[in-house]
């Protein structure tokens, strides 16, 4: 045990050094220093167990959570700590495993990318959107908001990529802008997918009521939330494999729709050929909103969308959080977030083309209250066309969907608290993960707050829809904010330390400009989105509007005069160092496509 602890020391005295080259000079002579400190780990050894307690001390002393030493055989069995005694070492019976697994392929992360925004807001959620908006109005609003997530995702991407850590948007706010920003907005971002979760859950036993009414939707409800909840308990590389078969069931379906709805359009359908005769005049703004007055309640209706398709985009930015449990993230964050502008254009605006094209804004279905997948405008294209078998086939893709979409909200928020409990800012427990690396009491908590699905029993099934959109969807704008200023602020940082963003893994484009386009905008739809609570004044949806940022600043000025720093932390003290050790002394081995398939897939995830 001695042994062990001089090797320790010797380490920590060693690595002291190197730490002030590892503040300055060029990425290339950081790699060099990070691999001599990883390799200076692999002499003097005495054996197995001597090397485990090296590793957790050399981890107490430098509270590096991310930098793991020792053989290949130990990296993924290698035990966290939960207390320790002066000297360092873990108190007795005190042991816990604390770490994530890196086990994501860069197969799952593409696909997760891909298919992870493919859900309820694409396939229900532009009901709403479109009797408000009209066809060319939504289309205008879809494609407006994919700019601004374009330039979101650029910012996260170039931050995830040098730093990749498990739930980054929650430990990018803290280390770049401040601590009382980085919880607020960490526990603003879990509130987001625990919301989310609840939406996803409430629309399952509606989607079976298509068919069947005979089983009540209350007993559809428990059923699907145990499923998900079990589907979080399995090893991460299990969930990888789930959303990356899943997604492919996304992808074919929504490509198996487009070449569809085209046949439907050049008079495929019992129509004949319906080409834009829905864009025409009167039809293609819709018919207002609000207002009495035609060009301003067209407006409105435009605005009012704008918040519906920020749902829809809602885990384009999951790239972000899964980099901590991704294989070589250097080089498979890039390639997946450098697609998302190819996923925004295939996926949600030729959809919103083609729907416009088959669904009229004033089809009374799509406002229809009491079931919210026979509001679809996928479900209802299909029937205006005259298709009787295919909308029974696509609803069955829409509930592989949603419970896919479930799986993946409950994923983040988890990671999203771990990622708190690892910087101190939630309790201890969070931290704790099971055999497979997974953050059990995380997963637990997130699914308490599916039980808010049942809303949509007590109340109208669209209504309650709404109000769990408009509540989850204000805290993800939050977020996208706070990682359009972190990245302003990261850039700045660069600048101060002499780092060329030319030299990073990964640069975003169009940078800083774009991360103040998208901050300003996101900034504003924050502010404007609960207009229709004012004219006429309506207490329940001001409430439902609002409460995300009346949360948020509760917390904001909770954190602010309990950790009592500064608005912002000085670019000077900020910390770009931490975390990205492990990832540039790590050599990853990656295998070239092999045949045609796994080219195909290799463009397309």
């Amino acid at each position: 045990m001695d042994s062990s602890k001089e090797i320790a020391m010797e380490n920590i005295s060693s690595k002291d050094s190197s730490e002030k080259y590892l503040s300055k000079g060029p990425l290339e002579d950081q790699v060099t220093v990070a691999s001599y400190e990883q390799s200076k780990w692999s002499q003097g050894k005495s054996n197995h167990w001597d090397n485990r307690w090296s590793g957790r001390w050399n981890h107490h002393w430098t509270n590096d959570e991310h930098f793991r030493h020792g053989d290949e055989e130990d990296e993924d069995d290698i035990l966290g700590y939960d207390e320790c005694d002066e000297s360092g070492i873990p108190a007795k019976g005190k042991y816990h495993d604390t770490q994530v697994k890196r086990a994501l392929k860069p197969r799952h992360l593409g696909m997760i990318a891909l298919g992870g925004t493919i859900g309820t807001g694409l396939f229900v959620g532009i009901s709403e959107p479109l009797s408000r908006a009209g066809p060319v109005g939504c289309l205008i609003a879809y494609l407006f908001m994919g700019s601004v997530v374009y330039f979101v995702t650029q910012s996260l991407g170039e931050m995830a990529t040098f730093i990749p850590v498990t739930s980054s948007i929650t430990v990018f706010t803290k280390r770049f802008l401040s601590p009382a920003f980085g919880v607020s907005n960490g526990y603003m971002y879990w509130f987001n997918w625990a919301i989310t979760f609840a939406t996803e859950i409430s629309v399952t036993g509606q989607i079976i009521q298509y068919w069947t009414y005979k089983v009540p939707l209350a007993a559809w409800i428990p059923i699907f939330w145990v499923i998900v909840a079990i589907l979080n308990a399995f090893p991460v590389e299990i969930y990888g494999e789930i959303e990356f078969w899943v997604a492919m069931v996304k992808v074919l379906a929504i490509v198996g729709y487009l070449i569809y709805a085209l046949v439907m359009v050049c008079g495929g359908s019992k129509q004949g050929p319906i080409g834009f005769r829905y864009w025409r005049h009167g039809y293609a703004f819709g018919g207002g909103y609000i207002s009495k007055d035609e060009n301003e309640g067209r407006f409105l209706g435009w605005v009012s969308s704008l918040i519906n398709a920020a749902f829809t985009y809602q885990g384009t930015e999951l790239v972000g959080i899964s980099a901590g449990e991704a294989a070589n993230p250097r080089r498979t964050v890039p390639k997946a977030i450098n697609k998302v502008i190819f996923r925004i254009a295939l996926f949600y605006i030729l959809s919103l083309f083609f729907i416009g094209l088959l669904v009229p804004y004033n089809d009374k279905r799509l406002s229809d209250g009491s079931a919210i997948i026979a509001s679809s405008p996928f479900v209802i294209s299909m029937l205006n066309a005259g298709t009787k078998a295919l909308p029974d086939i696509f609803n069955a893709v829409i509930l592989i969907t949603v419970i896919s979409a479930a799986n993946s909200d409950v994923y983040i928020a988890s990671r999203v608290l771990y990622a708190l409990a690892k910087q101190g800012n939630a309790p201890k427990q969070f931290t704790y993960v099971n055999r497979y690396g997974v953050p059990y009491l995380g997963v637990f908590v997130t699914c308490l707050i599916g039980w808010l699905a049942f809303l949509v029993v007590s109340n109208n099934a669209n209504t309650a829809f709404n109000w769990l959109i408009n509540i989850s969807t204000l805290a993800g704008l939050t977020a996208w904010f706070f990682i359009c200023f972190a990245h302003i602020r990261f850039m700045k940082a660069l600048k101060y330390k002499g780092i060329s963003r030319d030299d990073l893994p990964f640069k975003a484009r169009f940078m800083p400009w774009g991360a103040y386009y998208a901050a300003f905008f996101v900034g504003l739809i924050i502010i404007i989105q609960g207009f229709d609570a004012f004219t006429p004044w309506d207490t329940k949806s001001f409430f439902t509007s609002y409460i995300s940022l009346i949360i948020f600043f509760v917390l904001y000025f909770g954190c602010l005069i309990y950790y009592r720093g500064r608005f912002l932390i000085r670019i000077e003290d900020i910390d770009i160092d931490t975390d990205r050790k492990e990832v540039e002394a790590y050599v990853w081995e990656e295998d070239a496509p092999r045949n045609l398939w796994e080219k195909f897939w290799s463009i397309m995830a």
